[in-house]
């Protein structure tokens, strides 16, 4: 099982594509750390009791400034559970924090939109780019001295501004000493006045796929993930073909939570479906947790899902490039 926590929904950035940019005169929140800390015991006991492994994800705004993230993290690690975070990275300057990473997580993502002209100025932090080299470096070189299991990706998000030196941009990473690379498009839904005119065009995925294939071969061993029908959807979503999904199978093997403790197959249908983490008091409420989660899709269809965006559904992870 994934979980994937937003554990809060703010940030020391100010992307323009993002919902959680600092700019934003929004009221932001938490979850509570005693909540999260009882479903995190949950967690474990389902894990003991099914022998299934469970890997909870960190998210944010930006998880690694949350001050009961150490603990939390601690705590869940005690019981049996991986750990996961995506990061914008700027608290990889700090040995204190990558040795936390090393100690405890399985995989971190960072997130990274282009070369310094490009990242610096979508970030809104001066210096992103370089600082982003020099900690991720120190991150895999602490790791090898370690020998730890650390798993190191990296995230893009691909608009008009950055598709074309993605490529570039990979070989990069891979002489950084990332493990994986992962991308996804542009979204509308988070601040749609940034959209229109950043969104990638139908001549932006040909291209895109038809680079992959030798791109893969090249950056090796760092994995490019992503495959064909991952690249088909994007394709689609240029085109504004909607895709509607009828019964979605995500919550089988992954749930979203959001910092208010609502529970979801994915981020994008949080409000929907009415059930939050104090409906989770023991290990059997877990186990039926997927089942209740299909029939209530299946009986009211989130709005959402007219025109499903959830990369859970295609191949985001695809390692192999295969459908």
């Amino acid at each position: 099982m994934i979980v994937v926590w937003r554990v809060l929904d703010s940030c020391n950035l100010s992307c323009p594509f993002c919902a959680y940019d600092k700019r934003l005169p929004l009221a932001r929140s938490q979850a509570d750390p005693a909540e999260v800390a009882r479903v995190v015991d949950l967690l474990g006991d389902w894990r003991a009791l099914t022998g299934h492994p469970v890997l909870l994800s960190w998210l944010g705004g930006e998880p690694l400034l949350w001050k009961p993230l150490d603990a939390l993290t601690r705590r869940a690690r005690a019981r049996g559970l991986e750990i996961s975070t995506t990061t914008n990275g700027t608290t990889l300057a700090s040995a204190r924090s990558r040795a936390h990473l090393l100690e405890h997580y399985r995989e971190v993502t960072v997130s990274i939109d282009g070369f310094a002209d490009f990242h610096d100025a979508m970030r809104g932090w001066p210096g992103a780019f370089a600082k982003l080299e020099s900690g991720v470096r120190q991150l895999v070189a602490e790791r090898a001295a370690a020998d730890a299991g650390l798993k190191v990706r990296a995230n893009v998000v691909l608009m008009r501004g950055n598709v074309a030196r993605f490529g570039e941009l990979c070989r990069t990473l891979a002489d950084w000493g990332v493990d994986e690379i992962s991308f996804n498009q542009l979204g509308g839904r988070d601040r749609p006045e940034f959209f229109p005119e950043n969104r990638l065009r139908p001549a932006d995925v040909e291209a895109l796929a038809a680079s992959l294939p030798a791109l893969r071969r090249e950056i090796a061993p760092t994995r490019l993930l992503g495959g064909p029908a991952y690249l088909e959807r994007i394709r689609e979503t240029t085109l504004d073909l909607p895709l509607p999904i009828a019964d979605c199978r995500v919550a089988d093997r992954f749930l979203f939570i959001d910092e208010q403790g609502r529970i979801a197959p994915c981020n994008f249908a949080v409000e929907h479906f009415g059930l939050t983490t104090a409906d989770l008091a023991a290990p059997a409420d877990l186990k039926a947790l997927a089942g209740r989660l299909n029939l209530a899709q299946r009986a009211c269809p989130a709005p959402a899902c007219a025109d499903c965006h959830s990369t859970q559904q295609f191949s985001k992870f695809d390692a192999a490039g295969g459908p």
